[in-house]
């Protein structure tokens, strides 16, 4: 199987992105004027010493999974996540939130489950959410869709654009707590292939299909700005959507080896073998156990890792070139 036969082709979603940005021309003058970073995690804006940083994203169809086993707890959780490791991609510190619920008839139930991990989120990033909304859109949303943007500040003199990364330096990941909030379609629609439903438990995991699939996308937060108040952190990724992939967002002309993967936890193994999805589909889609990486000096990489904590370790290194190499498993990616 592949992303795309399940129903997500990523070229094409790439294209469509660019058929958008190819009309967003124009750009506000003084104080608030946008910083040129573009194809990075974030977008900034200039604000005086500070640059503000701004962001958005949403849960996916995660979202089916919590409404098959009407548990909404976690979800916020992973809204907040998936906006808050973007924003720390540029050293910024996220500051408040606003969420955005589109449903299709009003239902206290199920947001104040997810309000909960709305709150959860927050707290373990330490920001405040500071509004939101609730759209009841009958004719155009079955169930809800769940989304959110995040603020952030960075003084402009530490914002980290990957410009200082050079051939040598090494690459820290950091461990994933599972499927995190992508690829999801491809999850699903493996497990429903197999006729596998959500409370069902399959050998290699150990406990059922729904509740590994839900498991929070891990907040990087207050892991990663400790890293960056200490050490030379001259590029950071979220991976996200797009695997590996991800990485080559960082620079051009600088490419990475990956010689040390992380270790695979077992929902992605169980996922490869009942799909038959091969490693270059897999580590394209999905994080594969690394969720985050950061790239520092060499000889700084150790002390980067062990500060980091938390299953942190050296796993590749910076090298010439556009490409991600997996040589271990015989994997190139040479665009995002």
């Amino acid at each position: 199987m592949t992303y795309a036969k399940a129903g997500v082709n990523i070229d094409k979603k790439s294209s469509s992105i660019s058929a958008l940005v190819e009309h967003l021309s124009y750009k506000r003058k003084g104080m608030g004027r946008p910083i040129d970073l573009p194809g990075h995690f974030t977008g900034l804006i200039d604000f005086g010493d500070y640059a503000l940083t701004l962001c958005t994203d949403g849960v996916g169809t995660k979202l089916l999974v919590a409404d098959a086993l009407k548990k909404w707890d976690t979800v916020g959780i992973d809204c907040i996540a998936m906006n808050v490791n973007d924003t720390i991609c540029v050293g910024s510190e996220p500051i408040a939130f606003v969420d955005y619920i589109a449903i299709d008839e009003p239902n206290e139930k199920i947001t104040s489950e997810v309000g909960k991990g709305l709150e959860a989120g927050a707290r373990l990033s330490n920001m405040t959410i500071v509004g939101g909304e609730i759209a009841v859109l009958p004719e155009l949303v079955r169930g809800f869709d769940l989304a959110g943007t995040c603020l952030g500040m960075v003084k402009k003199n530490e914002i980290i654009t990957g410009d200082r990364v050079r051939p040598g330096d090494a690459l820290v990941g950091l461990p994933s707590s599972g499927i995190h909030s992508n690829g999801l379609t491809l999850a699903r629609k493996i497990f429903e292939r197999n006729h596998i439903g959500y409370r069902d438990r399959v050998k290699g995991l150990g406990r059922s299909v729904g509740l590994e699939l839900l498991e929070p996308t891990v907040i990087y937060v207050k892991q990663v700005l400790k890293v960056v108040d200490k050490f030379d952190v001259r590029g950071m990724a979220n991976i996200t959507g797009g695997g590996l992939r991800n990485l080559i967002r960082l620079k051009k002309g600088v490419g990475f080896e990956v010689t040390d993967l992380i270790r695979v936890p077992p929902i992605f193994s169980v996922m490869q073998k009942l799909g038959n999805v091969t490693d270059k589909e897999m580590y394209q889609i999905f994080n594969m156990g690394m969720g985050y990486c950061l790239v520092v000096p060499e000889d700084e990489a150790a002390a980067v890792a062990r500060a980091a904590g938390n299953g942190a370790k050296v796993v590749g290194r910076a090298t010439k070139g556009d490409s991600i190499k997996v040589p271990e498993l015989g994997l190139k990616y040479s665009k995002y």
